[in-house]
């Protein structure tokens, strides 16, 4: 199997950061899995590997695979702008993205399965994408017969929310109102190193 399904806790140690959310393990041990973990801080990386490591930071953060991240990568650099910015708008503007940005599910994994399970829909019509293109004014919500599930309501009482996305906790429905300023986007992302990465 291709996707990763081990433990998210050891992917944010090898990158020193919560790139899944709190994680009380980092915290404990904030040096990178393994028996030489501690000593391989001391190494210096080169250039290509700065920008490796960025590449594979944001592919688990969004939980793309390699070649859906190319093809993403593709299609940002054919639009007008910064390739960096742009790739960066593409990921957010995922159904699995948005479903996670409006606290409908607690993990981006967590909204993957919510959309490959039919249980959201995008402007009225159920969508098991969860790589979808999300357009400003489409409507986002959960399914009617998927209202009661207790990850979804958990999810909602942490109330979770980001200023580009209009949601009612009360009918689990949110709208999608304009593309994110990329000072608005919280992650810890430096672009241009996927840029120059693929620059090459």
């Amino acid at each position: 199997m291709a996707r990763y399904t081990g433990p998210s806790s050891k992917i944010a140690r090898k990158f020193g950061e919560p790139i899944f959310g709190p994680d009380k393990y980092l915290e404990k041990r904030n040096y990178p899995p393994g028996e030489h973990g501690l000593a391989s801080k001391r190494k210096k990386t080169r250039d290509y590997g700065v920008q490796l490591k960025e590449k594979q930071k944001v592919k688990y953060m969004y939980g793309l695979l390699e070649r859906q991240f190319r093809n993403t990568y593709d299609k940002a650099s054919r639009m007008s702008g910064q390739k960096g910015e742009n790739l960066i708008f593409l990921l957010e503007s995922r159904l699995d993205n948005i479903v996670y940005r409006m606290g409908i599910a607690p993990t981006r994994a967590a909204a993957r399965q919510l959309v490959n399970h039919a249980h959201i829909t995008l402007n009225g019509k159920v969508c098991h994408i969860p790589s979808a293109q999300v357009k400003p004014g489409d409507t986002v919500a959960v399914r009617e017969r998927s209202k009661s599930l207790e990850v979804i309501a958990d999810s909602v009482a942490a109330g979770k929310k980001v200023s580009w996305i209009e949601f009612d906790p009360q009918t689990l429905c949110g709208k999608y109102l304009n593309i994110p300023a990329r000072t608005d986007i919280p992650e810890n992302i430096n672009e241009q190193l996927i840029v120059d990465l693929y620059s090459k």
